[in-house]
């Protein structure tokens, strides 16, 4: 076989708090030199010139909903790791609310065998948690598979987990992390029930971020995090979207000594319930958008450390689907080919460092994880990199959206960094806007 062997020169490199201007040389799929200048006479090596951009490692989402098995006209693997790999994203974490849900070793191995012909991204798979299902969740591999998902608020299927004695005993048993989702169910039917008897069937959106109020998040992550801190559990809160959760994480130890650790979303950060007017359903998320103070106090905690890593929660559903009323249009949408550059947009708008940027998507997610060999620009570590062109403006329209939904919360609007290649272990796999038919994805392994 020959040897595959790329140049990447005169990057500005972003890399453990720091950005300096040099080169990167990779061989097969590894990163085999970081340097201020390497020069080749090889003429077997490929140089990009990566002039005025950034070069960072590839982004790791640990919060992604692909749609496979079960739910595939919204999205499936191929074409949601495609979207992924051209928003920079190189690794992915994909939750268990599929149909069937993932609750079983036998339905969650299957989802690794689909992705293992079909991904274009690195991938791992979350195993689920039910009211019954302890003994499975206890045969979970921790070197190949990410974390154990438990919905405390309701979603697809069997998937609620509200009794209490089933609750403390995962937390108790498994050494593995738990990432959960925190929205306390009766909270939320109680303000439902109020809505209703006030609009019948026609509860406005905008009423979303009052039915499941700050209040049903407030109640659930509270509720988590105490559990954790009386089992010793290892506890990650995905999708934190209000100021008064924040007193719940603190920045006064390292990361890599934190018991407990928090996720926000791009959405989250990005939009408020005033978008609720101009966008509707397709800003509905599980939790909800909330208040501009909400934002502004995730946007301090994510800059001041009580907030660890920025994910996607990238949930695609068909245009039809978001376009039925409020109450039954389902939550979610498609992130994962923008996350990047709205964090970068948000970066133009003096919100955020490209360091922190860096921290929070790619960092962050490895260490949390402990995945082996990804999320740094090192000697060794696998070749999972991304160019950023922080000024090469483009508009994100119907037919340069890749996930399969073929709607965006972002259409229209025009970013002012665009992300020119991706590199998935050291294959070249997008490039302005060309993703090539490459599914170049490994199996994240964790070391653990």
């Amino acid at each position: 076989m020959a040897m595959n062997r790329i140049l990447i020169k005169n990057a500005k490199i972003v890399n453990e708090g720091s950005i300096f201007e040099g080169d990167v040389l990779i061989e097969n799929d590894l990163i085999v030199e970081v340097a201020d200048s390497i020069s080749l006479k090889s003429s077997d090596c490929k140089v990009i010139d990566a002039e005025g951009s950034y070069l960072i490692p590839g982004a790791i989402d640990d919060q992604v909903h692909f749609r496979e098995p079960g739910l595939t006209h919204k999205g499936d693997i191929e074409s949601e790791s495609r979207a992924a790999v051209a928003g920079g994203i190189t690794s992915f974490i994909e939750q268990p609310n599929t149909v069937p849900n993932a609750v079983t070793q036998e339905i969650l191995e299957d989802k690794y065998q689909i992705a293992a012909v079909k991904s274009f991204a690195n991938y791992s798979f979350m195993m689920g948690a039910t009211n019954d299902n302890l003994e499975e969740v206890l045969k979970t591999n921790p070197k190949n598979v990410a974390g154990i998902k438990i919905f405390l608020g309701s979603s697809t299927g069997n998937m609620l987990v509200d009794n209490e004695a089933t609750l403390e005993k995962i937390f108790s048993s498994t050494p593995m992390l738990i990432a959960v989702h925190c929205e306390d169910e009766t909270t939320i039917q109680n303000n439902l029930a109020a809505f209703k008897e006030q609009y019948g069937d026609d509860v406005p959106v905008t009423a979303h971020h009052l039915i499941r109020s700050a209040e049903a998040c407030y109640i659930s992550s509270s509720k988590a995090v105490a559990l954790a801190k009386k089992t010793g559990a290892r506890l990650h809160i995905f999708h934190l979207s209000t100021a008064k959760e924040m007193e719940l994480f603190t920045n006064k130890i390292p990361l890599e000594d934190k018991k407990i650790t928090a996720e926000v979303c791009v959405h989250h950060l990005w939009f408020t319930d005033e978008d609720y007017k101009t966008k509707g359903n397709f800003i509905k998320w599980n939790p909800a958008v909330k208040t501009a103070q909400d934002r502004a106090e995730l946007w301090k905690a994510l800059n001041d450390g009580r907030i660890d890593v920025i994910a996607t929660d990238h949930a695609p559903h068909t245009k039809e689907e978001k376009m039925q009323s409020y109450l039954n249009a389902p939550s979610g949408g498609p992130l994962v080919q923008h996350a990047v550059v709205a964090m970068f947009e948000a970066h133009h708008q003096g919100k955020i460092t490209v360091e922190k940027i860096v921290e929070k998507m790619c960092h962050n997610p490895a260490k949390i994880f402990k995945i082996e060999k990804r999320g740094f620009i090192k000697e060794g570590y696998f070749a999972d990199l991304v160019i950023v062109n922080p000024s090469l403006p483009w508009s994100v329209k119907p037919e340069n959206i890749l996930a399969k939904c073929g709607w965006s919360p972002f259409e229209n609007y025009t970013f002012k960094s665009r992300i020119t290649h991706t590199f998935v272990n050291g294959e070249l796999v997008y490039n302005n806007f060309k993703v090539k038919d490459l599914r170049n994805g490994k199996r994240l392994l964790f070391d653990r």
